[in-house]
């Protein structure tokens, strides 16, 4: 004879506090660990919807990252025109020159973080660059001292508002407009025209690095190996999404973090859990000899007691998802996104959001600890001899 579902769900609301305590210690775990996955999978999704495949980045070689290279003018005439390269509708290359450096800005907090501010040809980024797209106001002038923000930047930094005086280097840039770029790590970085912050931070070479896009149906290989084989330069290719899955690196990191984390904050849970039931078990002692006494099997009170401990474990999920996804929020709100170092010595703005799959994640993790927890306690329940609970209560 089984027991009804409707027993499992009286039984928790009977007892209040004590389900009250087990569903707050999986709500607590739940919030953790979904914020924390979070965390990693919104850095990782930065960093990799960063570049297209379509896109070559072509750096002076032995540099890690287009911060440490530095390229002239001769070696941008030099392969500008090499085969395979794209051309617009006049036929120019779509060879986008760029120079990048990492000033100081001030936060609204009063601290200082390194930004990579990069110089480009206006018309031609956004040719190279076909995920960056102007949300508010419009693309820079060149040689005005005009500037466009990422989305990432507006509002985090002093001065990076639409219409702000913005201060870096030797000069003042006013912001004329906002740019977004589905979320990638440019949304961090403020672009100007090329040849004045070359100027203005005098560097004899103006360039740190190229982004070249590939011509419909051509060999990025090909192209790529040419690049590298020129004697006259040392140069070298690689695909954009190649060169940022590199500089992603660190998300990988804090995932096994993540990871580490949450198996210790589910461990916790699952003692915690197992404790509330053992002695939900030891207060229900005559009430399990009666059940026993009136015929329900030992599988019976097994089942019914890990029902109540999945119950709780999904009332627990349910409350932390919820006050997770509204505190990822908050933080982004309040923060303006969350700050990382990248391999350029500048930071990545990142905005928190816990996805469908971290809740996922989330939601399995409090599945374990519903069963791993309930599973003992219900089966020392489920041991005990009818006479021996009568007798212990």
């Amino acid at each position: 004879m089984a027991l009804p579902l409707s027993y499992s769900v009286r039984s928790l609301f009977a007892r209040k506090l004590r389900t009250s305590l087990t569903v707050g210690v999986i709500a607590l775990v739940v919030i953790a660990v979904s914020l924390f996955l979070g965390l990693a999978s919104s850095l990782r999704r930065t960093l990799v919807s960063t570049g297209e495949p379509e896109n070559l980045l072509v750096m002076r070689k032995g540099s890690d990252n287009d911060g440490s290279s530095q390229l002239t003018l001769q070696s941008l005439q030099d392969i500008r025109f090499f085969e395979g390269i794209a051309k617009d509708a006049a036929g120019d290359p779509l060879i986008s020159p760029e120079f990048v450096m990492q000033p100081f800005f001030r936060t609204k907090a009063g601290g200082r973080e390194n930004v990579l501010v990069r110089g480009v040809e206006p018309v031609v980024a956004l040719a190279v660059h076909r995920s960056v797209k102007l949300v508010e106001g419009r693309m820079f002038a060149a040689s005005a001292g005009e500037a466009v923000v990422g989305r990432g930047v507006v509002g985090r930094y002093l001065g990076t508002r639409l219409g702000d005086q913005l201060e870096f280097g030797r000069g003042r840039w006013r912001v004329v407009g906002v740019f977004e770029s589905e979320g990638s790590s440019f949304e961090s970085e403020v672009w100007v025209d090329v040849r004045q912050l070359a100027n203005d931070a005098k560097r004899g070479m103006p360039y740190s690095s190229f982004r070249l896009r590939v011509a419909d149906g051509a060999d990025a290989g090909a192209l790529v190996r040419r690049i590298g084989a020129d004697p006259r330069h040392a140069l070298e290719a690689q695909r954009e999404t190649d060169y940022y899955a590199e500089q992603g690196e660190s998300a990988g990191t804090i995932f096994v973090l993540v990871i580490f984390v949450a198996v210790l904050a589910g461990i916790g849970a699952v003692l915690g859990a197992t404790n509330t039931l053992y002695a939900a078990v030891q207060a229900r002692t005559a009430e399990i000899g009666t059940l026993r006494a009136l015929g329900f099997s030992r599988g019976s009170i097994l089942r019914s007691f890990l029902v109540e401990s999945l119950i709780t474990s999904a009332l627990g999920f349910a409350i932390g998802a919820v006050l997770a996804v509204a505190l990822a929020f908050a933080v982004s709100s309040a923060l303006g996104g969350i700050g990382f170092g990248a391999a350029t010595f500048t930071t990545n703005v990142v905005q928190l959001r816990v996805s469908a799959g971290d809740l996922e994640a989330a939601f399995a993790l409090s599945l374990a600890i519903g069963l791993l927890g309930g599973y003992f306690p219900a089966r020392a329940a489920a041991r005990l001899r009818p006479i021996e609970a009568l007798r212990r209560a």
